[in-house]
């Protein structure tokens, strides 16, 4: 398995355990209080909910599984961290609200969730089910092993160097993240994690928050040069491939034609 070859494919084209999770609920590695709460247990402190803590250890769960299946592959393989949180957070990458969705920060290596963007991806987004929520973590440890390779850092400065070419590079970087997913969850199949169903699931989030699908829901119209995500189209097609090879050397979008 190796990433190595896609920084400089990169290049070319000009030109994508054990942990320590930040949750709100004790009972995990380390308990960090949501921002605006107080220490654990001090008057007046907001607790989860039944459905947040419920929720809370699913994800601890997928994320646990989904470093350790990357560590086993991949030699440089270095943990990343989880931030749980509620409405706004502040990042090493700057400040974000919860309407940004889960985003990777490669400045201090952590992944970002509030976990009201899980109900959103099924209320607004009709993409609920288990594997849906995973698929969505999944990329963004996707991204993280970006970071870990060095792709985003040649990514990065080939879109400073051709600013024309920064969206499109955006693309192939997100789409790579999703066929990244599906490799995960090609190894989670294999050691019959997943169940019937949740292929679709999964399948059915990364459609439902293409850039089309979405530009079409704020604006009623679609602008494929202000796509950074990828169509819902190419979002599902890289996920398949992932699930279907779970090799993540065919992931590698920045040697292929995008449709």
């Amino acid at each position: 398995m190796s990433l190595g070859s896609v920084v400089l494919v990169v290049a070319v084209y000009l030109i994508l355990t054990n942990l320590d999770v930040v949750d709100p609920t004790a009972g995990m590695q380390t308990r960090v209080p949501f921002p605006g709460e107080g220490p654990p247990g001090a008057p007046g402190a907001p607790s989860a909910t039944p459905d947040e803590e419920r929720l809370v250890d699913f994800v601890s769960f997928v994320l646990d599984d989904v470093q350790q299946t990357w560590g086993a592959a991949l030699p440089e393989y270095r943990d990343a961290r989880l931030v749980l949180f509620r409405d706004a957070v502040r990042s090493a990458c700057g400040f974000a609200g919860a309407q940004m969705g889960p985003f990777y920060c490669p400045v201090d290596e952590k992944v970002y969730v509030d976990l009201s963007f899980y109900e959103d991806l099924h209320r607004r987004f009709g993409a609920p089910g288990d594997f849906a929520q995973a698929y969505v973590l999944a990329h963004e440890i996707g991204h993280h092993i970006q970071n870990v390779s060095g792709i985003e850092a040649e990514v990065r400065r080939a879109q400073r160097s051709s600013p024309d070419q920064a969206n499109a590079l955006s693309v192939r970087m997100e789409l790579q993240a999703d066929c990244l997913a599906g490799v995960w969850g090609h190894a989670a199949g294999r050691r019959d994690i997943l169940e019937a169903g949740d292929v679709e699931e999964g399948l059915r989030a990364a459609g439902a928050i293409g850039d089309d699908r979405l530009q079409e829901m704020q604006t009623g119209r679609v602008q494929p040069e202000g796509f950074t995500h990828g169509s819902a189209e190419q979002r599902q097609r890289w996920l398949r491939r992932g699930l279907e090879s779970g090799d993540p050397d065919a992931c590698n979008t920045f040697e292929t034609t995008l449709r």
